[in-house]
């Protein structure tokens, strides 16, 4: 048989009605705009931090509405709450709230495991 420079890989598989949506149901309880949030990029495109790093506010909406908060935890804080982002919105989401409220979320389940 032939190579062609590749080889398959076992199929992929997340649980995700295991994962932990906790995180994501603390914002929609105090930030209601975040259900309507559509993942459209506009706040990833404006965004002053994204320029420069490898940070993505769309990116972190969606693994924190999945319930994936391991990848969400460190970046979070790479947000400066510039605002751009809220202004751009098209739906109206007030996204520095979502920042902060995730924030918020992260350090007192921080706090909670200690």
């Amino acid at each position: 048989m032939e190579k062609f420079g590749f080889t398959l890989l076992k199929a992929r598989f997340i649980d995700y009605d295991a994962n932990d949506r906790s995180i994501a149901e603390f914002i929609y309880s105090k930030e209601p705009s975040f259900r309507v949030c559509i993942e459209c990029g506009c706040c990833a495109a404006t965004c002053t931090t994204g320029k420069y790093t490898r940070f993505s506010l769309r990116e972190l909406n969606i693994l924190m509405k999945r319930g994936e908060n391991s990848l969400v935890r460190n970046k979070i804080r790479e947000c400066m709450l510039c605002g751009k982002c809220t202004l751009v919105c098209p739906r109206g989401v007030n996204t520095r709230n979502v920042i902060a409220l995730a924030r918020e979320a992260y350090r007192k389940e921080q706090d909670n495991a200690v």
